[in-house]
């Protein structure tokens, strides 16, 4: 049976290493990022929800009077 020859194997993971990280810089290279990023306002935006123009009051059942 013969044995397996691992003599390349540190050749073929550096290179692999090398081509990936190459690659994963020309990938982040193409992207555009903004120069110079704008604030956002802080202000609290007020929204209109339909259940805070009247009043409701909840019930929980132990708080009913007893029948």
């Amino acid at each position: 049976m013969p044995q397996l020859d691992t003599s390349t194997w540190f050749t073929t993971v550096l290179s692999t290493t090398i081509t990936l990280f190459i690659l994963m810089q020309l990938k982040v290279s193409l992207y555009n990022f903004p120069q110079t990023p704008s604030v956002k306002s802080i202000e609290h935006m007020k929204t209109n929800n339909p259940w805070e123009s009247k009043w409701t009051k909840i019930y929980s059942p132990l708080s009913l009077p007893q029948q």
